[in-house]
């Protein structure tokens, strides 16, 4: 049984920093290509980043673009998200994906095969 848990969410101020975690089990975690989607309250879920299966090739949706980094520890079969610079608009529920086809950077939310139960950022101005 494949399980993604996301871990690190909660409550930060406007210009602060949260990293999230994710930690997969019951899948060859390196053959995955793996993502961060969010959902804010009464909007769709969107891409947020998104990393190939070596983590050599990382792309990020543009609204954040140099402050967010997406990394990923094989051998902890752990993707994470290091969120910098917060915003108010961040706040939204963060859901780790992953895609089994490896090679790509970027999920499309039709094409991901595993989601985890989601995290919570909340994000105060």
């Amino acid at each position: 049984q494949v399980q993604l848990v996301e871990s690190g969410g909660g409550l930060v101020q406007a210009g602060g920093s949260l990293r999230l975690s994710c930690a997969g089990s019951g899948l060859t975690f390196s053959r995955y290509a793996m993502g961060w989607f969010r959902q804010a309250s009464g909007k769709e879920r969107e891409f947020v980043a998104g990393i190939n299966w070596s983590g050599g090739r990382t792309t990020y949706a543009d609204f954040v673009k140099g402050r967010f980094t997406i990394s990923r520890d094989n051998a902890k079969n752990t993707v994470y998200l290091q969120m910098n610079s917060l915003k108010p608009e961040d706040t939204a529920v963060y859901y780790c994906a992953a895609d089994d086809d490896g090679s790509r950077w970027y999920l499309r939310a039709s094409g991901v095969d595993y989601w985890g139960k989601g995290t919570l950022v909340t994000v105060s101005s």
